[in-house]
């Protein structure tokens, strides 16, 4: 799955504030924490939707499903069916599929949100969001700081660890004889893993601190001039509208079902 780099090109989504974007997820998150009924996950998903489609993200940026994944949804569904409850005995699967559908709409929701944001523009809105919080004595441009920092710096030593596990394979292999020995090549093979991440995570956070240092500190990278613009506040309307008719028609459900 491709995350934390930007899908190329351009649009109203791609445009909008960076913050706008962090609200409307912390938002629905709320929303689907304390009511994760079916009409609430459908309208999150058609909000996905339509921003994917607006965004225009391409079916390749989608991540492939393996299937040892869909073995675990049939073998997970047909367990949670055994559990039986109403109505008509399917209770439990009812309730596994609203589970996964939830943790697809999360997870696409969090995916739109990496596709068409750009991550040196979080840190910035971290930090505007959080000025209030600066009355209470709270760091929070050392935390948007270090944010940022984690954001960067994920992708590239994802890269990092796919080319030591690489030269992981090719070094050359002595067949074990015994469990022992095996298990003893499997720790000595797994320290060799460690050290060397760890050695490259440290040579690349020195080379970023090189960077930020020749570039100004670290208040360059929680400074921006990005604000909300008139996009933002028709974006969040619509979320607001669309979350609140959504849950008042959830709130009708239950209530006529109860």
């Amino acid at each position: 799955m491709v995350l934390l780099r930007p899908v190329p090109g351009t649009s109203v989504v791609h445009r909008l504030w960076a913050g706008t974007k962090l609200l409307v997820v912390f938002g629905i998150s709320v929303l689907l924490t304390f009511y994760p009924g079916w009409v609430t996950i459908g309208a999150v998903g058609l909000l996905v939707f339509t921003a994917a489609r607006v965004a225009r993200i391409p079916r390749g940026a989608l991540p492939s499903v393996p299937r040892w994944l869909w073995v675990l949804l049939v073998v997970g569904g047909a367990t949670a069916a055994m559990a039986g409850g109403e109505p008509a005995g399917l209770g439990g699967l009812l309730n596994f599929l609203r589970i996964t559908a939830l943790s697809i709409v999360l997870l696409g929701l969090g995916a739109m949100v990496s596709w068409t944001t750009n991550v040196a523009e979080i840190a910035p809105a971290v930090a505007t969001l959080g000025r209030p919080l600066r009355l209470l004595r709270i760091p929070v441009d050392e935390w948007a700081v270090a944010l940022a920092l984690a954001l960067r710096a994920f992708p590239m030593l994802i890269d990092e660890f796919r080319v030591l596990y690489a030269a992981r394979g090719l070094r050359p292999k002595t067949r074990p004889r015994t469990r022992r020995e095996r298990r003893r090549r499997w720790a000595r093979e797994a320290i060799d893993l460690i050290t060397a991440a760890i050695t490259v995570t440290l040579r690349r956070a020195d080379e970023m601190g090189d960077a930020i240092t020749a570039r100004g500190g670290i208040g360059q990278i929680s400074a921006s001039p990005a604000r909300p613009k008139l996009a933002d506040a028709v974006a969040l309307a619509l979320v607001t509208l669309t979350c609140g008719a959504s849950l008042a028609l959830e709130l009708t459900v239950l209530t006529t079902a109860g």
